[in-house]
């Protein structure tokens, strides 16, 4: 899925567009994607200036994009809210553990897998790697709205 697909279903955009490309997925099992980290992103001229380092929350809300898209995909795989305009929003975040920095120049690789869905809260294991060694891992939560157009 190109960048171009994955903001047809994510409503973020630059500078918050975590998401750069989808290299595989299954619908109500697992998605992977990619997020291109380059030393043009806006929070390294913070975050330090010294020695550039991606945000902690930047990752985990990078695999929370990822989780709206395999939500998305799920439930159009099976023809569900197809007449409905939806939101998937980020609920809730248990078990984050992070490993290792995450700086420019890196790529992240970001692997999300549906646990479950219970009265409408999606369940997540997310992981994020760079090089193959995980960075940052958690369990993630996310809830479909219905907005309005």
């Amino acid at each position: 899925m190109s960048i171009h697909q994955v903001m047809r279903y994510l409503p973020h955009r630059y500078p918050f567009l975590l998401v750069d490309r989808v290299t595989d997925f299954k619908p109500g099992e697992y998605l992977e994607a990619i997020k291109n980290v380059s030393i043009n992103e806006p929070y390294f001229q913070g975050h330090f200036p010294i020695r550039p380092v991606m945000p902690g929350v930047l990752i985990m809300e990078a695999l929370a994009q990822a989780t709206g898209l395999l939500a998305f995909k799920t439930e159009e795989a099976r023809n569900e809210n197809q007449d409905k305009q939806q939101l998937y929003l980020f609920v809730g975040i248990d078990e984050a553990r992070f490993r290792r920095q995450v700086e420019p120049g890196d790529q992240l690789h970001l692997r999300v897998e549906l646990l479950r869905v219970v009265r409408g809260i999606w369940r997540f294991k997310a992981e994020a790697r760079v090089n193959g060694d995980l960075v940052a891992s958690a369990t993630l939560m996310c809830a479909g709205k219905e907005i309005e157009s």
